[in-house]
């Protein structure tokens, strides 16, 4: 039967625009080794359980002019001297085994100098177990009985599995089984003492809520990254690659035997999911197995004796723990065959090679070469922490060199949310390497800051839970358990040989006879206690059904009341999304009705700011304009009562007579022009100029003999009474032979009537309209035959210029 192929089942890509992905940072942690000699000077202490602090030796101190500084580092957790694996298992790695086995993927590496103690955490030690072998003890205690049996999934190289039903299984394993040199390790084989104690696990640990619905595989692989080439450390050779065979020549031997190992490369499957290609992965069923897979591995991993470490680890190697989950069928007897719901997770255990120095190390040759590839594959592993970091701190779209070193190519699926990404830095406390412990805590620093998308929950199948344990109650299968029909035919007492070789053998058919008696017996006896038991099994079965029609009573009248309450809970909900409805377009009209307000408001502000502005104009030349007047009035009214005086009567004078007033410029002379249609009045105060020429006309010869003119213009007042105004003004010459007159002043005599108390005014100025309306100088224009200009800057306000005609000269 062909077998039925899946691909390994990821999570689906986020879309642009969807909801924002969660993300955690990088777990780091720190451990501390104890220093190898009472005596060494110490440069790291311990704070806290999440502090530790650098101080600067003494010899670097004086090599460095006395310079001392100390530094602090946090990390999630720091681990002393003192601290057990169990301990460190369970903050670090326990989660990610959890993880693993509900289908989730997991990154852990070590990292640190050379010596540190990286390889002692990950593998441990006789009696002290690392994280390896507790992890895969807490896996194997998780899915122990949950397991399928060997080849129901077979890998292939396209980073994926195939499935296979039971019959393809079985003929696989015989024909394994068969294979004179098998090439996968038995679980029915004698563990190796050579690492016995350090799977010999005390602490018993297993994984919660495992699904027990669905069967396990546990696959491994082991490879190693050595000067920037990936090695398959469990690819069968036919000669040890590390040590090959030299002759006496002290020259590699030419034969068959001697083939140079073969670097594997880096592929992307469909998934866009790095893998290696053409990697051995090995199935295997316990602890002790997959420990022996990885022993036989560590075996060729390339290890040296250098300055600083008897065995210097002189690669980057990666152990993969690859879990394959499928579900059971309905029925709960064997694996469901659709490669949908098969789920693959992968956790990575990662021992770094160490960081080193060579002028430290006085490595030569071969070992100088690793050393620079080591440092290389490093740094590029701190420069993609460093643009990951950048890029989301500061949002900017950097590419990560991922591809300038296989170590980061093979792992940047995790740094791109392909599951938890968890380190733990291994530092040396003794002062010569200082220096290599403050670029490993910087490095640290760096790493704490990327984040790694958080990996999604795996869907959940859609079959009834609880079928395997119902398939046993039926009489299942239950792993290799016999059947019942092989247990009842065991039961009965074999049969006496039925061979008859003698006519007179009268024992042969006795002993038969008895044999198959007792055989009768024995089953009419089996008969009456399975029919007891089918009785006592239908009573039970009915009593059961009874409780479970009851159940189904009891709960179908709680659904009906639960739906009578989601009913109205419905009708409540429309009821309120009605009312929210109409709420909401009273708020949508309402935020219109606000949007016109608030424009018509910013309308009438800036109106009102207008008129403001035109107000405050208009009342600063309002202040300007009565400033000015009042000026003008001041000025006029001292030089009214420096010209002007009061006539007394004396008391020896004879009797009123009638007075005359006088211009307040009498030596001058005057043109006093007085037209035809005026009134005499018999008022007491009379204009009087002495040496005045009087005409009705104004004319060119009397302007010629003058300095002053006085026009006397009367016109009938408001209250019927006449007033006279003596407009008076300057006489001047002008470039063409003629005068011009300039009005300067104005005097009004004015006559009231005795029906109220009398008040005689006397001459006070009329100022100029200021707007320059017509006043009631227009009749003078009209009574005057000679023109009128005003002279601009007059302190009276408009002046007026007389011209008088020259007369023609008779031809």
């Amino acid at each position: 039967m062909k077998p039925a192929r899946t691909k390994t089942p990821r999570k689906p890509p986020v879309k642009k625009g969807a909801q924002t992905t969660l993300k955690d940072p990088v777990g780091v942690y720190c451990r501390v080794r104890p220093l190898s000699l009472p005596d060494q000077e110490c440069c790291i202490e311990v704070i806290n359980n999440t502090t530790v602090q650098l101080h600067t030796p003494e010899g670097y101190r004086l090599n460095r002019n006395g310079d001392y500084k100390e530094t602090q580092y946090s990390f999630k957790q720091v681990f002393g001297t003192h601290t057990t694996q169990k301990e460190l298992f369970d903050v670090v790695a326990n989660s990610l085994v959890d993880d693993l086995i509900h289908g989730k993927n997991g990154l852990l590496f070590t990292y640190g100098v050379t010596g540190s103690g990286k390889t002692h955490t990950m593998t441990g030690s006789p009696g002290e177990g690392g994280l390896l072998p507790r992890c895969l003890d807490m896996i194997f205690n998780s899915i122990g009985s949950l397991q399928a049996k060997r080849y129901v999934f077979k890998s292939n190289d396209r980073n994926s599995m195939d499935i296979q039903c039971e019959v393809d299984a079985l003929l696989e394993r015989q024909k394994r089984e068969a294979t004179p040199t098998p090439k996968t390790p038995s679980s029915k084989r004698q563990v190796d003492p050579e690492f016995v104690d350090m799977i010999n696990v005390q602490e018993f640990c297993k994984a919660e809520e495992v699904d027990e619905d669905s069967v396990y595989g546990v696959f491994v692989s082991y490879i190693e990254i050595y000067n920037n080439y990936i090695y398959d450390l469990l690819e069968e050779v036919p000669f040890d690659p590390i040590k090959p065979k030299w002759n006496s020549c002290s020259t590699p031997m030419r034969n068959t035997e001697f083939v140079p190992p073969q670097s594997k490369l880096l592929r992307e499957d469909k998934n866009h999911n790095m893998y290696v290609a053409g990697c051995t992965e090995v199935e295997v069923k316990s602890t002790e197995e997959a420990f022996e897979v990885f022993w036989r591995g560590q075996k060729k991993r390339r290890i040296a004796n250098t300055h600083l470490n008897r065995e210097s680890s002189r690669s980057h190697s990666v152990f993969n723990i690859k879990l394959v989950q499928a579900p059971l069928d309905a029925d709960g007897d064997n694996v469901l065959q659709e490669k949908e719901q098969i789920t693959i997770s992968q956790l990575s255990l990662v021992d770094l090679a160490g960081s080193e120095r060579t002028n430290r190390t006085k490595a030569e040759g071969n070992r100088l070469r690793e050393a620079g590839n080591i440092n290389q594959s490093l740094m590029t592993l701190r420069t993609c922490m460093e643009v990951l970091r950048e890029n989301q701190m500061y949002g900017t779209n950097k590419m990560v060199p991922y591809r300038d070193s296989k170590l980061t190519h093979l792992f940047k699926n995790y740094f791109d949310g392909e599951g938890k990404v968890r380190m733990i830095v291994c530092v040396n406390p003794k002062a010569e390497d200082y220096e290599e412990s403050l670029q490993v805590m910087r490095f640290a620093e760096v790493t704490q800051e990327v984040e790694v998308a958080r990996p999604i929950d795996r869907p959940i199948c859609g079959l009834t839970p609880g079928r395997r344990y119902r398939n046993q109650a039926r009489g299942g299968p239950v792993g290799d358990e016999p059947l019942v029909s092989e247990v009842v035919l065991q039961s009965f007492p074999p049969l006496p040989p039925c061979e008859i070789l003698n006519i007179n053998d009268e024992q042969t058919l006795p002993r038969l006879i008895e044999a198959l008696e007792k055989r009768h017996h024995l089953r009419q006896v089996m008969i009456d206690e399975f029919n007891k038991q089918a009785v006592t099994f239908k009573a039970l079965l009915q009593e059961f059904d009874n409780a479970v029609l009851n159940k189904e009573n009891y709960v179908q009248g709680k659904l009906n009341e639960k739906e009578k309450v989601i009913s109205g809970q419905k009708l409540e909900i429309e009821r309120l999304e009605k009312k929210n409805k109409t709420l909401e377009y009273k708020i949508e009209i309402l935020e219109k009705t606000t949007t016109i307000y608030e424009e018509d408001k910013r309308s009438l502000q800036q109106e009102l700011e207008t008129q403001n502005q035109k107000l405050q104009r208009q009342f600063s030349d309002k202040r300007r304009l009565e400033a000015r007047l009042q000026g003008m009035m001041t000025e006029t009214t001292m030089k009214w009562e420096k010209e002007c005086f009061l006539f007394q009567p004396d008391q020896n004078a004879p009797p009123i007579r009638l007075r005359h007033r006088r211009s307040r410029s009498a030596g001058d002379r005057w043109v006093d022009h007085k037209p035809a249609s005026n009134v005499q009045t018999e008022t007491v105060m009379q204009p009087h100029v002495p040496h005045a020429i009087t005409v009705s006309v104004a004319n060119e010869k009397a302007l010629a003999k003058c300095e002053k003119y006085m026009l006397t213009h009367q016109e009938l007042a408001s209250d019927g009474e006449i007033e006279t105004k003596l407009i008076k003004g300057d006489v001047y010459k002008t470039r063409g032979g003629g005068q011009s007159v300039q009005f300067t002043d104005i005097e009004t005599l004015k006559q009231e009537s005795p029906t109220g108390s009398r008040k005689r005014r006397s001459s006070t100025v009329a100022p100029a309209q200021p707007d320059g309306t017509e006043s009631e100088w227009t009749d003078v224009e009209t009574r005057c035959s000679v023109a009128v200009e005003m002279r601009a800057g007059s302190q009276l306000g408009p002046g007026y210029q007389h011209h008088a005609q020259p007369k023609r000269k008779k031809p």
